[in-house]
Order: structure tokens, then C-alpha cells, then sequence
């Protein structure tokens, strides 16, 4: 059943359910973020508008720089920025901010430990019809494998608004995820949120699977637990929004209650949620697990509902994986 000490959407299953892009909930929070602390800054890549700067460009000209298609510069400006007392947002699309300037965040940012808050929008599939060189399905794993480095993947807009401005309060290079499509929004203002603290969105009393994902495609995994308690498989259904560092003592009591473990994520399912957690399990608690995701392949241009489904991560996946878990299960 649903948690109900979370405050989550009470319209989570109906018709009428609001639908948001997590990259609103980036403009809003850094807009936020701004107001509340004079050396935030963004840089953008020339794509303004798709990665929702614009409103803090209108209030704050001064601390807003616009510095083209140059996203390994801008990591660089950035990565000085963020060892002077600033703390700089750095926005374009996930394919190439990390994607293209990776070696950048590395050298200039991540080794340095600089103050960095790399926004990397439109990641995944549901970028649809801009194809698989604009679908980034990576950037999980090329970012949580850098020292010093924080990755969140808020699972909705009014997630992402709250992650954006915790950033502002961490010290570090912290990596935030966004999407370009509409999602249902699952969480609400009063919904509480703290880096590094998975939350627990659906709960049974004897949960024979935990369903653990990240990002919007965490829908889907609460519509599959709905289908298997009808079915007579209770489960768990995680919000997993921090990868790095993730919530080891929280997960590690819930995956051995379960006894068996899918992860959800639009993303490669090398590397990212997937692999965190099989690194956590295989340490401290093995158990049998699957892995929704992109296996091993690349996608391609369509509408982002009907690639969620081609590609496994649709609810009909999850429930059989979570179904072929829980049989591998000694439980």
C-alpha cells in the first residue's frame, strides 16, 4: 500500500494526476537557490529555454552567463567559479554536459573537488524523437564513479525543485539528472526531502520483492506493485533519488526483508541504479536480482511512451522481472 507518512500525490492513481517535466523543477529550485544565496550562478550552453534558466536570467542578468555551444569551457568557468565562493550551475543537455565534457569535470571539477552543480537535462529515452545521439543513457554511471562526486535523480518536479536547492547546501560537485517529458508527479510540496535519504513510497507487510528505482520511470514502478498486490505478491517500491551516496543502512534492511531486488531506471542498466545496488548487495546482502533498464543497446526516435515500452521498462516488464526475482528467491 501506499506510505502515508510522506504526503505523497493523493491523485497518485487517478485519471487527473498532474504531469510535469523535472526540468521545470530544476528553473524553479535554482530560481530559489538564487534568491537565498548571492554567489549562486548559472552558466548555460546556449539552450536557455529547454533547460528552464530562463526566469533566473531575467532576475539575476548579473550572475547569469551565457556561454555558448561550449560546454567544455563551461565546465572549466565553472570549476574556477566554484573554488572562488561561488557556487555555479552548469545547464545543458545530459549528452553533452557530462557527455561531452567529461574529461573537463574530471580534471577541473571532480579532482578539485570544486563547488559544481552540473544539471544535465533531457536524459534518457523519453527525449523521444531526438534520437539516440541525444538520449543520454550513461550519464548515471560515467558520474557516479568520480571521486568527490554527489549524483541525485529526482523522481519528479516537485523533487527536482527540492534537489535543485539542496545542492546549493552541499559542498562539492554534486550531479542532478532531469528529464524533458511530462511525468507524474508523485510527490507534493509538503513531501519531505534529504540528499543520501531513500524514501519508501509503497509498502506491504510481507514484501517478497523490493522494487527500487530512480526518476520518473518510478511510476511505473508503483503501478506494477499495485498490479502484484492484486496479483498476491506483496512488495516494496523505493525512491532511490540519491545514487551516490546512497542510503546503504536503509536499503540493505529492506532488501534483506524482501529477499529479492529489481531496480528501475531509464538508463543503461550497467553502471547505474542497477550496478549500485548489485555492488551493495553482492557486499553485504546477495540476493537474486533483476534489472530493468536499457540492456546493453542504444534507442532511437519515437514518442517517448512507446520507447519506454519497446525497451522493457514498461509496467508489464517490471511485474514479470519482479515475478522472476521473487521465484529465484529462497524465500
Amino acid at each position: 500500500m501506499i506510505t502515508k507518512d510522506l504526503q505523497l500525490n493523493p491523485k497518485l492513481f487517478k485519471d487527473d494526476v498532474e504531469q510535469k517535466a523535472t526540468r521545470e523543477g530544476f528553473g524553479a529550485g535554482v530560481l530559489l537557490a538564487g534568491e537565498e544565496n548571492e554567489n549562486v550562478v548559472v552558466l548555460s550552453a546556449d539552450l536557455t529555454d529547454s533547460t528552464k534558466c530562463g526566469e533566473f536570467a531575467k532576475k539575476f542578468p548579473g550572475r547569469f552567463f551565457q556561454v555558448g555551444v561550449a560546454e567544455q569551457n563551461m565546465a572549466a568557468i565553472a570549476s574556477g567559479l566554484g573554488v572562488s565562493g561561488k557556487i555555479p550551475y552548469i545547464a545543458s543537455y545530459a549528452t553533452f554536459s557530462p557527455g561531452r565534457n567529461w574529461e573537463q569535470i574530471r580534471t577541473t571539477i571532480s579532482y578539485n573537488n570544486s563547488n559544481v552543480k552540473i544539471a544535465g537535462h533531457h536524459a534518457g529515452i523519453s527525449v523521444g524523437p531526438d534520437g539516440a545521439t541525444h538520449q543520454a543513457v550513461e550519464d548515471i554511471a560515467t558520474m557516479r564513479v568520480m571521486a568527490n562526486m554527489t549524483v541525485m535523480v529526482p523522481c519528479d518536479a516537485a523533487q527536482a525543485k527540492k534537489a535543485t536547492l539542496a545542492a546549493s547546501h552541499i559542498w562539492g560537485p554534486v550531479y542532478l539528472r532531469y528529464a524533458r517529458e511530462k511525468s507524474v508527479v508523485m510527490t507534493t510540496e509538503s513531501t519531505p526531502f534529504t540528499p543520501g535519504k531513500a524514501q519508501i513510497f509503497w509498502e506491504s507487510r510481507r514484501p517478497k520483492v523490493a522494487l527500487i528505482g530512480c526518476g520518473g520511470l518510478l511510476y511505473n514502478a508503483l503501478l506494477a506493485a499495485r498490479e502484484l498486490e492484486k496479483e498476491g505478491m506483496e512488495t516494496v517500491v523505493v525512491n532511490c533519488h540519491t545514487i551516490k551516496p546512497l542510503d546503504d543502512e536503509k536499503l540493505i534492511a529492506l532488501i534483506k526483508k524482501a529477499g529479492a531486488v529489481v531496480t528501475v531506471e531509464e538508463h543503461q542498466v550497467t553502471g547505474g541504479l542497477g550496478g549500485a545496488i548489485a555492488e551493495l548487495t553482492a557486499k553485504h546482502c546477495p540476493v537474486p536480482m533483476e534489472f530493468i533498464g536499457m540492456q546493453g543497446v542504444y534507442g532511437e526516435s519515437g514518442p517517448a511512451s512507446a520507447l519506454i515500452e519497446k525497451y522493457g521498462m514498461g509496467v508489464k516488464s517490471i511485474i514479470a522481472a519482479a515475478k522472476k526475482a521473487a521465484k529465484r528467491s529462497k524465500r
